[in-house]
């Protein structure tokens, strides 16, 4: 049987943005493991339900873990200077971020020592003035991407720390062809903020993307919805302007 495309709990199905009003209809899933693919998971998923105009948007999480991104705790090896760095990153409730010893090894095996120091440098050197944020914009998407186990995330993901997906724009632009041309895009969201980190084409607006995943309709915790057509509501676009600009 179909699954009927809702809202989940507290999110609203409609989103007004600057360029009109979207629909972001959300997709469950089984629980994607390291085995699944991506484009059987689109065959069963989201084919019955596209349309020629719709988007598709991605939960960074499971193209990073369909890559074998993802890690059990226990199979990390955790140096020192992991268990010194994380203890100054700030943990959101929303996500615990490189704020633990396993998700700050990941961090620097895929990022660097050099650059993983540079920035934990200047995050110290301005905090004092204020400055908070200053690690993450230093270590970029791959380093606000990973992300490691809390209490609400489904198992077994729960004991699992993960890296940023690798080569997302491509992985984007290869959706996009399987579905015969629809926008595909790559979010990284939580409740408190987003990032696109893989569009299938450049003529995708970042900045409306951002717009129309602002209350990150996926949900946080156990909604299992890791997939997101988005639609353009029938005579509300402004200025001609739709997904696609």
């Amino acid at each position: 049987m179909q699954q009927e495309l809702i809202p989940n709990e507290g999110k609203s199905l409609e989103v007004t943005t600057t360029q009109g009003v979207f629909l972001r209809y959300p997709i469950k899933t089984h629980v994607v493991m390291k085995d699944d693919v991506l484009e059987q998971l689109l065959e069963q998923y989201v084919k019955p339900h596209i349309q020629p105009q719709d988007a598709l948007y991605i939960s960074e999480k499971i193209v990073a873990i369909t890559q074998g991104r993802a890690f059990d705790i226990d199979d990390i090896k955790v140096s020192k200077l992991a268990n010194l760095l994380c203890k100054f990153v700030y943990k959101s409730p929303y996500g615990i971020g490189l704020g633990s010893p396993w998700t700050m090894q990941l961090a620097i095996d895929d990022i660097g020592v050099p650059k993983i120091l540079f920035a934990a440098f200047c995050s110290a050197v301005t905090k004092p003035f204020g400055m908070r944020g200053v690690f993450y914009k230093i270590v970029g998407d791959k380093g606000r991407a990973i992300d490691g186990p809390c209490d609400y995330t489904l198992p077994p993901y729960n004991h699992y720390a993960k890296l940023a997906p690798k080569d997302p724009n491509g992985v984007a632009a290869r959706l996009s062809t399987y579905l015969g041309g629809n926008p595909v895009v790559i979010m990284d969201a939580n409740d408190i903020g987003r990032e696109v980190l893989g569009v299938s084409d450049r003529s995708v607006s970042i900045d409306l993307c951002k717009e129309i995943f602002r209350d990150n309709p996926l949900g946080q915790k156990d909604q299992c919805t890791p997939l997101c057509l988005v639609r353009q509501a029938p005579d509300t676009a402004i200025g001609g302007e739709t997904i696609q600009q």
